[in-house]
């Protein structure tokens, strides 16, 4: 068979390809050889084919189906229906339907049949993966079900799990069983098993082999205090690195900021038992021989004692053996605690105090307004002291009129001079001016995307600050050179007075003219804002759907832009009417005409806009938009065209329009209906609002004369139940006639069976009700109502005290309380007395039960205000962002959760810093910390009273008093901590994942914050940040996924393997098959690498396989196995005419592929350059294969060039084409020639009786000149 694709096109000779004129003439019985006796008819060429060569053993080189086929039989006393013969022809038994159900869920094929012994035989075909599904849902529906139990040790179960309980999925569908584990809160090692016998017995296995694997490993948790846990580490890990190496044992010491008295060792036992000796032993001497002693360091020390990654630590550790204990920097003690050899103590203690006096700090006086010019543009004037003094830290801190440096006292000393110098020279040329504006004026200051403000600081070089709506302050702070100060403050003031003389005025202009008025790009607009350039003009946002249209400016301007606009908008609804016609989905081709001609003649006659619904949708509208007189000539138009291409009528019904809505129905579902019953006949009822009975119905005659029945007995029926009666009432009474949740009009529909319509928003008489029903309980609904009406309309006045404290809450937000009391009671009226009067009484005026009712609802809102308290809840500002979570997500759960409200204090900002957003950014060396309250490490913590919280780390609680003291415990639980977890160095690039997605998606899952230390540092703690729960379970998952990680790092190993074979390279095509079907098959069959030699190499018969041991000797033996089934083939030449190649090969080489997969043998043709012998045809494979194929394709080269010469005979006496005409072909020679055939022979002497011999007289026999030729010619069977 051919390797590839390439191969069999390199050697296809061109259809046209000319014989070699090189050689002999044939003689005639070459070119035509007589058949044998035993041979077959040419006709049945095919069939006389060897059924060993149609029907033999298929070579193991040919492609893989891609479907599958599985047979398993089902024992009698297993069969969980016996009911399969039990039904008659053409029924369905449960057998059927559940397998029907499964090849629907699955896409495969079943079949059952029954044998003698009544077990059941079930067939499944199609692709693999779905083969295995169905067969597992067949086996747990068709057949018994076996339920045994096996008990494995529970630390072996997340190994039968495996990741994400994928290991477990794939032992279930394996075995064809279902396998329960018990929860981890069950205390249990019992594991379940269901489903067949032979299926359990697998499980079981598959279980054993598990466990039995699991067995050899150990794990110690060894109980160390964790005072001794350095010295069992060493410096920097070094002796615990060391012991793993040795051991190969894996040591867990939990990280300093976790308090456990314990050391975890895991791996094999004997690895574990060594490092459990090791460590006992050291933990023993030091326990023995350590002695301590404490010295009292200043807290902000501290961090230089403890060192950058704690290096210092280390350092000691390293230089004198003992271990130093710093205190947490959230504790409050100074005490340092130094562990080691009495005679090592000195030593450690000196070098204690030496880090911890090497660093000193001082402040410099600077005013906070001129912190950032002090940092300079992008930190770029402080960067100039800092990078000759590396070691000097300066710290920023927001609104404090000081600047603190911390380094080494000498180049401390330097920055303070440095930045001394910078203060005064600031202070010297340097100004600021305070402006206090209005805030309503704020945002036209600074103007869309902060143009206007950008202007005048780029017109002037100086900063201004314009507070925040939050912030609540009117003052706008100017900052810079004297000069440009006073300029920027006049041109601030000239625009504020502009805009106090300024007026704003809305029009209405419907949104969808919006986009018309704006123009593309904006052009339009545009021509209007330069024709009145002093408006401001404002659209909404096009996600409000709102119609109002804000104007700006002068008021003369204003009012001019303002008729301008509303003329635009007159001209806009004039020309865009639309209108609906409903034409039969059947006849839009012919509205539309051959190439759109039909409705583009009506679109430019009429002047409109013509909308046809899409092929694929259901609707029939087609929508005209235009001046509605155009519109409504294009309509006519469109109809008249339907009808005359349909029987169409229209008629007219008259039914009262006061029975419209109940026959249209529920948004239209009731007309609908009867329209689809009525094969679609339209039926259009007059315009909302209209007093017109005409519905007009138009379509086919007979479904309108259909229509027409079923709507006036709908109409009859609506006459004789639907009497109808109308009252008035005031709007504001509605919501009370209705009651809350509809209780009292309910009451009164129950007891007199009357409908009550209430208007909509929509209607334009917003005061009648409409009571629909019988005339007898329509006159009763209508007394009722009547009479709770005239109690309404009894106004009278009533008061309730309500203490002044409370008054704001019913006012505030433009008095939101009050309008929702208005809108429950009636329109009651609520007067609240005016600010600064000190009275507490509140004045009601409405019905007197519309008064009582709101009387009890303020009593009710005030009871609630009065059992309220407001408390504090300290947590610094700098986890606040983390306690309120995204977009306030945790904060808004912890007050929906306990009802109460929780505010957070505002962020303080500096002057001129700040994102444009609000958001204060106070720097550190011109780098911007984002927590607010800049600390570094605990440093000025002692200069601060320890017990008076910030004003900025009190968040204010106000609820009920146990509602706010759980809401406290909640936003404690949420403050978050931070925990280090030891993750090897190595595992760090698999934890991150491609571009961070591993890890972003752990802390999405956990909800914390994951810090991996940068590649340059090499170290192996990861920190997690979060609030406690959710640090404990990242670190869970953390030490999962290291458990993970080391497991594939044990299978790389495995499967890196590798080893040679050689081949001789004339068999590598083959091997690899065409388009790398045979080996991609090894490959995938035994999960290994195979790699052959590149062009050019040395060794171009080595072919390299990598992976486990097993599986590559395993591919190595099948390789060799292909080697020897080649070395079998033979290489067979058959001569077949060159004229026939072409039609062998077939078209693109499928008929040539079809022979060589039926024959598996592979076929060479020669290429057109090849001159030598054009018609050698090569036949490689298995000797009966090639001698199968040689014989087919001789008797294809028989018919082909039979039909080969009789079309060259016939070309003769056809007509030449224009073409071969005007191009006559070149004589390429005299054609087709053959010797000693039986025309060339002369012509039989007839009176020779040689020739022809007389009969003899007695035996009728032939006379015997057999030496004589025969005239003609030769015979030759067909």
């Amino acid at each position: 068979m051919s390797s590839d694709m390439a191969q069999i096109s390199e050697d296809i000779p061109a259809p046209d390809a000319s014989r070699s004129e090189e050689g002999d003439i044939p003689s005639y019985y070459e070119a035509f050889p007589p058949l044998s006796e035993g041979e077959s008819p040419r006709a049945g060429a095919s069939a006389s084919t060897p059924a060993a060569a149609q029907w033999g053993p298929t070579n193991k080189m040919m492609l893989r189906t891609s479907t599958t086929t599985q047979v398993f039989r089902v024992p009698l006393e297993e069969r969980r229906f016996q009911e399969i013969n039990e039904h008659g022809f053409g029924e369905a038994g449960e057998q059927a339907k559940i397998c029907k159900d499964i090849m629907q869920k699955t896409g495969v094929a079943i079949e059952m049949s029954l044998a003698k012994d009544q077990s059941l035989t079930v067939v499944i075909t199609g692709k693999i993966e779905n083969v295995m599904k169905a067969r597992r849902m067949v086996v747990n529906q068709l057949q018994t079900q076996a339920n045994v139990t096996m008990k494995i040790p529970r630390e072996h179960h997340r190994f039968i799990l495996g990741k994400s309980g994928k290991k477990l999925q794939e032992l279930e569908l394996n075995t064809t069983t279902k396998i329960t584990i018990p929860r981890p809160e069950e205390n249990s090692d019992v594991i379940r098993i269901v489903g067949t016998k032979e299926g359990i017995d697998k499980a079981r296995h598959e279980l054993q082999l598990i466990t039995d694997e699991q067995a050899k490993l150990a794990f110690e948790r060894l109980p160390i205090a964790k005072i001794y846990h350095p010295f069992i580490c060493g410096p920097n890990n070094a002796l615990m690195k060391e012991l793993q190496d040795k051991t190969g044992a894996r040591i867990h010491v939990p990280p300093p900021s976790v308090m456990k008295d314990e050391i975890v060792v895991s791996g094999e036992k004997e690895g574990v038992h060594e490092a459990k000796a090791t460590i006992m032993k050291i933990y023993e001497e030091k326990k023995r021989k350590c002695q301590t002693v404490s010295v009292e360091v200043r807290k902000s020390q501290h961090k230089y004692v403890i060192g950058p990654r704690a290096g210092a630590l280390n350092e000691i550790l390293q230089a004198t053996g003992v271990s130093v204990e710093v205190p947490p920097l959230d504790s409050p003690s100074e005490t340092i605690t130094l562990r080691g050899e009495q005679d090592k103590l000195g030593p450690a203690l000196t070098m204690v105090y030496s880090k911890a006096n090497s660093v000193v700090i001082a402040e410099v006086v600077a005013p906070a307004w001129l912190h950032r010019f002090i940092i300079g543009r992008q930190g770029a004037t402080i960067r100039k002291i800092t990078q000759d003094l590396p070691k000097v830290h300066i710290e920023f801190t927001e609104g404090q009129d000081k600047i603190v440096i911390e380094g080494p006292p000498d180049e401390v000393e330097q920055a303070q001079k440095a930045l001394g110098e910078i203060t005064q020279d600031l202070q010297t040329r340097m100004a600021y001016a305070e402006l206090d504006v209005n805030q309503k004026y704020h945002k036209h200051i600074i103007g869309k995307n902060g143009a206007n403000i950008t202007r005048i600081k780029n017109d002037t070089g100086v900063a201004i600050r314009i507070p925040s709506d939050s912030e609540g302050s009117r003052i706008i702070r100017i900052e810079g050179d004297p000069k440009g100060v006073e300029k920027a403050k006049a041109e601030l003031m000239e625009m504020v007075e502009k805009m106090e003389n300024e007026r704003s005025k809305d029009i209405m202009i419907e949104q969808r003219f919006h986009r018309t008025i704006i123009g593309a790009k904006g052009d339009k607009i545009k021509e209007v804002r330069d024709k009145f350039n002093q408006v401001q003009i404002t659209f909404p946002d096009p996600g409000k759907k709102s119609n109002i249209v804000t104007l700006r400016g002068p008021k003369n301007d204003v009012e001019k832009c303002y008729k301008y606009l509303q003329q635009m908008h007159q001209e806009l609804i004039a020309v865009n009417y639309q209108a609906e016609v409903h034409i039969f989905k059947q006849f839009h081709k012919n509205i539309i005409g051959k190439g759109g001609a039909t409705i583009k003649k009506i679109r430019e006659e009429t002047d409109t806009r013509i909308d046809l619904p899409s092929e694929a949708s259901d609707s029939d509208v087609i929508v005209i938009t235009g001046k509605r007189q155009n519109v409504e000539t294009a309509k006519a138009k469109i109809e008249a065209i339907q009808k005359e291409l349909a029987n169409i009528k229209e008629i007219t019904i008259e039914i009262p329009h006061k029975h419209h809505n109940s026959i249209i129905g529920a948004k239209g579902r009731l007309i609908r209906s009867i329209m689809e019953d009525c094969g679609g006949v339209i039926v259009r009822f007059p315009p909302e609002g209209g007093k017109s009975d005409k519905v007009v119905l138009r379509g086919p005659k007979d479904d309108v004369e259909k229509a027409k029945k079923e709507l006036l007995a709908l109409a009859d029926e609506r006459q004789t139940h639907g009497f109808t009666a109308e009252i008035k009432a005031k709007p504001d009474f509605h919501k009370f006639l209705i009651g809350r949740n509809g209780a009292n009009i309910r009451k009164v529909r129950e007891s007199t069976g009357a409908r009550v319509i209430f208007p909509t928003s929509k209607d334009a008489d917003q005061e009648t009700i409409s009571i629909i029903g019988t005339e007898e309980s329509v006159s009763t609904a209508k007394t009722e109502l009547e009479a709770m009406i005239k109690e309404l309309e009894n106004v009278v006045e009533g008061e309730i005290s309500v203490d002044p404290k409370y008054h704001r809450h019913f006012v505030a937000r433009r008095g939101e309380v009050l309008h929702t009391i208005a809108a429950d009671y009636g329109g009651v009226s609520v007067s609240f007395p005016r600010s600064g009067m000190k009275s507490d009484k509140v004045v009601l005026k409405g019905a007197k039960d519309c008064i009582e009712g709101a009387k009890k609802r303020i009593a009710e809102i005030v009871a609630e205000l009065e059992s309220q308290v407001t408390i504090e809840c300290v947590i610094p500002q700098q986890y606040h962002r983390t306690v309120m979570g995204t977009k306030g997500s945790r904060v808004q759960e912890v007050t929906k959760d306990h009802n109460v409200g929780i505010k957070f204090p505002d962020r303080p900002q500096a002057n001129g810093a700040g994102d444009g957003k609000g958001n204060a950014k106070p720097q550190v060396n011109g780098d911007v910390d984002v927590n607010g309250d800049t600390h570094v490490d605990g440093a000025g913590d002692a200069e601060h009273d320890q017990d008076k919280p910030k004003k900025q780390d009190i968040i204010l609680i106000t609820g009920k008093k146990e509602d706010c003291e759980a809401a406290k415990e909640a936003l404690m639980a949420l403050v978050p901590i931070t925990e280090e977890v030891n993750v090897p160095f190595d595992f760090h690039r698999f934890i991150i994942g491609q571009r961070g997605r591993d890890v972003r998606k752990m802390m999405e899952e956990f909800d914390v914050n994951i810090s991996i230390p940068p590649a340059d540092n090499r170290s192996d703690i990861v920190k997690v940040t979060g609030p406690r729960a959710n640090v404990a379970r990242a670190v869970e998952g953390l030490n999962a996924r290291v458990e993970e990680l080391e497991k594939e790092k044990e299978d790389r190993a495995l499967k890196n393997f590798s080893l040679e074979v050689r081949v001789d390279p004339a068999y590598h095509p083959k091997i690899i098959g065409r388009r790398g079907a045979v080996i991609s098959k090894i490959r995938d069959a035994f999960d290994v690498n195979i790699q052959f030699p590149d062009k050019g190499s040395e060794n171009q018969d080595v072919i390299t396989i990598t992976g486990y041991e097993k599986s590559a000797k395993e591919a190595k033996d099948e390789i060799m196995k292909l080697v020897g089934e080649l070395d079998n083939m033979i290489t067979e030449e058959v001569n077949l005419d060159h004229r026939v190649h072409s039609r062998i090969i077939g078209q693109k080489g499928r008929q040539v592929r079809k022979i060589m997969d039926d024959y598996k043998v592979d076929i060479k043709f020669p290429r057109s350059s090849d001159n030598d012998n054009p018609d050698l045809v090569v036949i490689t494979g298995m000797e009966d294969n090639v001698l199968d194929a040689k014989d087919y394709l001789q008797n294809l080269e028989e018919e082909y060039l039979q039909d080969v010469l009789d079309r060259e005979s016939m070309r003769q006496y056809m007509h030449p084409s224009k073409q071969e005409q005007s191009h006559p072909k070149q004589n390429h020679g005299p054609g087709f020639q053959v010797r000693d055939a039986p025309w060339d022979k002369q012509a039989p002497n007839m009176e020779s009786t040689e020739d022809f011999p007389s009969f003899a007289s007695g035996g009728g026999g032939v006379a015997a000149g057999g030496g004589a030729p025969s005239w003609g010619p030769g015979s030759r069977r067909f």
